[in-house]
């Protein structure tokens, strides 16, 4: 193997590590690294698919695709320009080959410190409205080819809450998708997959849009705040294929970098994309059936009276990267 190959090896194993730190559905981190020479492919997970809540795997590809774009971001902070090819019909989501160098710039390094600080936020939020600018910007991040960022209305956010509320009724009354979330979420989670207790409020919070009901309450300390100042974005694509789903995850990725960037709090909705009925609802209600909706983010300024959740745990990477 060439000198080259030795380096840029080693640089897209560095890539694929920092790529550890990307959200998920669940934490369930169902991703998995190849390493060959200057290339480095991204796999589907199956063993850490959630087969109940998310059996077409939907939200896998889209917690796939927010792993891709954190390992771009973290080749560009280490100078790398980088392609990525995406084969359709098969576990491996993408490929991403190793470029010529590039000058780095202050964004590329300002992304990729926020990887390591970016979190989900449950607490309910502040009162504080978000500025308009945060907004556009957080906007102009998620919007990528094949992906659009819509921001709910008044009353659409008034329709989501009534979604979101269905949809838990729906999986809670399923008892393989209460056992299988029960399976991923509370106590310390030692093996560095799923979520915490301790990022899981005792009770879902109440507000215009619900917080999920994870089965077991948790012991984060949250205040009295509301979600009635929080900007809720809906993101949406005129496809609705794995190819897409996996831009969806590239997108989010960027919005949720860009808004923690600017000190904002974020919070993801996934159950209504994850019952079709409510899906389905939610693309006639917000997209008048023009777009196919990915996932909805909640935006907005975090409780400063309260400690911010911990980190959730992350896998070691031997157990995601595999050295060719």
């Amino acid at each position: 193997m060439t000198e080259r190959a030795h380096s840029g090896a080693a640089v897209l194993a560095e890539a694929a590590t920092a790529a550890g730190f990307a959200p998920s559905v669940l934490n369930t981190q169902p991703w998995r690294w190849r390493v060959a020479g200057d290339v480095l492919e991204l796999h589907a997970a199956r063993e850490r698919q959630l087969h109940e809540t998310d059996p077409d795997a939907r939200l896998l590809t889209i917690s796939c695709g927010a792993a891709l774009h954190h390992a771009l971001v973290a080749l560009a902070a280490e100078g790398w320009q980088a392609r990525v090819e995406r084969p359709a019909g098969s576990d491996l989501l993408a490929r991403i080959l190793l470029g010529s160098r590039s000058q780095v710039t202050a964004d590329a390094m300002r992304h990729f410190q926020t990887l390591r600080v970016r979190r989900t936020d449950r607490r309910p939020l502040t009162t504080a409205p978000v500025p308009a600018a945060d907004i556009d910007a957080v906007r102009r991040a998620g919007t990528l080819p094949g992906v659009d960022v819509h921001r709910l209305t008044p009353q659409q956010v008034s329709d989501l809450g009534v979604a979101a509320a269905r949809a838990d009724e729906i999986e809670l009354l399923d008892p393989q998708q209460r056992e299988e979330m029960a399976y991923w979420v509370g106590g310390d989670r030692p093996g560095g997959a799923g979520v915490p207790s301790d990022v899981v409020p005792p009770t879902p919070p109440a507000g215009i849009v619900p917080g999920r009901d994870f089965v077991r309450g948790g012991t984060l300390a949250v205040g009295a705040g509301s979600d009635r100042a929080a900007v809720y974005l809906l993101l949406f694509g005129g496809g609705d294929e794995p190819a897409d789903w996996l831009r969806a995850g590239e997108a989010m990725s960027a919005a949720w970098l860009a808004a923690t960037e600017r000190g904002l709090s974020v919070l993801p909705f996934s159950s209504v994309i994850e019952v079709r009925s409510v899906r389905e609802s939610l693309r006639r209600n917000a997209l008048a059936s023009l777009g196919y909706p990915f996932l909805v983010l909640r935006i907005g300024n975090g409780d400063p009276d309260h400690a911010a959740p911990p980190h959730t745990p992350r896998l070691p990477a031997a157990q995601i990267i595999d050295i060719a």
